[in-house]
C-alpha cells in the first residue's frame, strides 16, 4: 500500500498509533528500496518512511524537448531562487528541479563550501538521478589500512560480500565486461555496452605500453530485458527519468515488490524527526515523523528500525535523537558518529584530439549512458608505491566527436559549423579515495533548523594534502597516457570538486569504543537500530559506493531476520 497526503491530513491506512510492526525504515532509495523487498518478502510487516512524494511515470521526462520548456533548458539561473545549491549538479534542471529539494526549507550550513547535491524529495531517492556505475570494491579496498597504515581495515573481507554482490547484480541489471582484475572483481553481468572507435584504439595502446586496463563502464542500465523491464534504448538523459524502466531505480523495482507482497506501506511525505527508544530498555522502539504538508506529528513503533535515508540525513537523525541516556547522539557512545567524512574528490585528468578518428557530431542521435573506466594502477599492493600520496584513484570518461556549439554565425550556416565534421576527442576525469580524517565531519549546526523545525547539519570538508597530490597526479597520468596512445591537442585540468559520493560518519567495526556499527551495520549501543546507507562505510575505495550499499544492506537484512527468527531482535 502507498499513502501520501499531498494537500494535509490524515495519512489513510498507515498504522495507526499504537500497531507495532516489525520494521519501520527510513528512506526509500538504494538500501531502503532493498530493505524493504527483502524484509517483506521474508514475511515481515514493514513501512517506510519517505520524505519525498510519491513517483508516477508522468515523472519520466527524458524525451521532453527543450523548445517546450520556459527556458529552453538553457540556463539554471532560474533555479537559484528555490534551489541554489542542487542547481550546481548537472542533474538538476529545468526538467527535473521539482524533484530536489527546496534549499531554502531544507537548508544546511558549510563554513568551506561542500556541495550536498543529489538530495531528491521523490520515492527512490537518489536513484532518481544517479550516475548507476556500478563496481564490486576488493580486498584492496576492504583491507587498505593493512596495506598502508592509514585508517582501519573494514571488519569483513570480499568473500563476506561476494554472494550479495550477485543477488544484487542479478536483480538490479548491470551491463559490463568481465575483465579478471584484482582490483575490481568481475560480476554477473548483462552483455556490455560498445566503445567507440577511439576509445577502443586508446584502451588497447594504453594496456600495450602500460599494462593498465581501461574496459567499458559497468552501468545499471540494461542491455537485455530483465523482469518486464526493456533494454536501454540510448536517449542519453537517465537523470531525468526513463519511460521504459531501462535504468535501475528503486521507485520502479524494489519499492513495488516489496508493496506488492501485502506487507509493506510506503509513506511519502514523512519527514524523519527523530529515533523513538524506550529508556528502559535502551532499545529503538520507532521513528518520530512530520507531515510535510501539515506539519502534524506522528510515530511508527517497530520492533526494527533501519535507517537508509542517506548518509548525512540518517547521521542527522542519530544526533537528533539524544536522550538523557546519550547526550551526544543517539548510537553515539564512541564518540565516532559524525567523524571520519569521506567523498572522492574528482574533476582533474586530461582530453586529446585523436584526428584519425574523424566524424560528424550526433545531434539527436543515439546517445550511449555510459562512458569508459580506468581501473586503478597506482599504489596497488604488492606493487611499488607512488611517490606523495596514498591509496589510489579510477577514470571515468568517453570519447566522442563534439559538436561545435560555440561556432559563430546565424541560422543554417551555424546550423552547418555545429554538425561540422571533427576529430573524436578523449577525455579522461579521475576519481580518487579520500581518506578518513578526523576533522572532516558533519554536526548539528546549533544556529539553524528546517522549515519543520529540525535543526539541520553543518558539514566541515576539506581537501588535504594527499588529495591535492592525487588531483595533480590525475592529471600527469590522464595527459601521458593519452599522448601516448596517439593523441594530440593534450589538455589537462586540475580545478578538484567533491563527488556525489558521501560515506562514512558512522563507521563499523568490531571494537564498541572506536566504531558505531557492527559488520552487520547494527548499532553498538542499540542492538535493534541499523543503518544501511553508506554511514558504516570505514574507508571510501576508489570507484563508486552504490553497489557496495545495496549488497551491504542485503546481507544485513540476512542477518536480521536470522536474529529474528531465535528471538534475537
Amino acid at each position: 500500500m502507498q499513502h501520501n497526503a499531498p494537500t494535509g491530513g490524515h495519512v489513510s491506512g498507515a498504522p495507526v498509533r499504537g500497531e507495532r510492526v516489525d520494521a519501520v525504515i527510513v528512506g526509500s532509495g538504494a538500501s531502503g528500496g532493498w530493505a524493504a523487498k527483502r524484509l517483506a518478502e521474508a514475511g515481515l510487516r514493514v513501512v517506510v518512511l519517505e520524505a519525498g512524494r510519491a513517483r508516477t511515470d508522468d515523472d519520466n521526462r527524458e524525451h521532453i524537448p527543450a523548445h517546450t520548456l520556459t527556458y529552453r533548458g538553457r540556463s539554471k539561473t532560474p533555479l537559484a531562487k528555490t534551489h541554489p545549491r542542487q542547481a550546481e549538479s548537472y542533474a538538476c534542471d529545468e526538467w527535473n528541479a521539482d524533484w530536489h529539494v527546496n534549499d531554502l526549507t531544507e537548508p544546511y550550513t558549510d563554513p568551506e563550501p561542500f556541495p550536498w547535491v543529489g538530495r531528491i524529495r521523490l520515492v527512490g531517492g537518489r536513484t532518481n538521478v544517479w550516475g548507476r556505475q556500478s563496481y564490486r570494491f576488493s580486498d584492496a579496498d576492504f583491507k587498505a589500512a593493512s596495506f598502508d597504515g592509514a585508517g582501519v581495515d573494514w571488519p569483513l573481507a570480499y568473500r563476506d560480500l561476494e554472494p550479495y554482490y550477485d543477488i544484487v547484480e542479478r536483480y538490479v541489471g548491470v551491463s559490463g565486461a568481465k575483465e579478471a582484475h584484482p582490483l575490481l572483481p568481475d560480476g554477473v553481468f548483462q552483455p556490455p555496452m560498445a566503445m567507440g572507435c577511439a576509445e577502443r584504439a586508446f584502451a588497447d595502446r594504453v594496456k600495450a605500453r602500460f599494462d593498465r586496463t581501461f574496459t567499458i563502464g559497468r552501468t545499471a542500465n540494461l542491455t537485455a530485458p530483465l523482469n518486464g523491464r526493456a533494454p536501454c534504448h540510448y536517449c542519453g538523459p537517465c537523470q531525468r527519468g526513463c519511460t521504459t524502466h531501462s535504468y535501475f531505480n528503486s521507485a520502479f523495482t524494489t519499492i513495488p515488490d516489496a508493496v506488492a507482497t501485502g506487507r509493506c506501506t510506503l509513506i511519502t511525505d514523512a519527514m524523519a524527526r527523530r529515533v523513538l527508544v524506550d529508556r528502559a530498555s535502551g532499545r529503538a522502539s520507532g521513528v518520530e515523523y512530520i507531515d510535510r504538508h501539515t506539519h502534524a506529528v506522528h510515530e511508527i513503533r517497530a520492533r526494527a528500525v533501519i535507517l537508509c535515508a542517506q548518509m548525512f540525513e540518517s547521521v542527522r537523525l542519530l544526533f537528533n535523537s539524544r536522550t538523557p541516556d546519550a547526550p551526544n547522539g543517539l548510537a553515539n557512545s564512541s564518540g565516532q558518529l559524525g567523524r571520519h567524512l569521506m567523498v572522492h574528490v574528482t574533476e582533474a585528468g586530461a582530453s586529446a584530439e585523436f584526428p584519425e578518428f574523424p566524424g560528424r557530431p550526433s545531434v539527436g542521435g543515439p546517445d550511449r549512458p555510459n562512458g569508459i573506466l580506468g581501473i586503478r594502477f597506482r599504489n596497488v599492493p604488492g606493487g611499488a608505491p607512488s611517490q606523495g600520496f596514498l591509496r589510489g584513484y579510477g577514470y571515468q570518461g568517453e570519447g566522442h566527436v563534439p559538436a561545435h556549439t560555440g561556432a559563430p554565425g546565424f541560422g543554417r550556416p551555424f546550423m552547418e559549423a555545429v554538425r561540422a565534421a571533427g576529430p573524436a576527442v578523449v577525455r579522461l576525469q579521475g576519481f580518487g579515495e579520500c581518506l578518513a580524517y578526523d576533522d572532516n565531519v558533519c554536526e548539528i549546526d546549533p544556529s539553524m533548523v528546517d522549515a519543520w523545525g529540525i535543526p539541520a547539519l553543518r558539514i566541515r570538508m576539506s581537501l588535504h594534502d594527499n588529495e591535492r597530490r592525487m588531483t595533480e597526479d590525475m592529471a600527469a597520468a590522464a595527459a601521458e597516457m593519452l599522448e601516448a596512445a596517439g593523441g594530440r591537442q593534450v589538455k589537462t585540468f586540475v580545478t578538484p570538486r567533491w563527488a556525489s559520493h558521501e560515506v562514512g560518519c558512522a563507521r563499523m567495526g568490531t571494537d564498541p569504543a572506536a566504531s558505531v556499527l557492527t559488520p552487520f551495520q547494527q548499532a553498538h549501543d542499540v542492538p535493534n537500530l541499523l543503518v544501511m546507507d553508506g554511514s558504516g562505510f570505514p574507508s571510501s575505495g576508489w570507484s563508486n559506493p552504490t553497489l557496495t550499499i545495496m549488497a551491504l544492506a542485503v546481507r544485513s537484512c540476512d542477518h536480521l531476520l536470522e536474529r529474528m527468527r531465535v528471538g534475537d531482535a
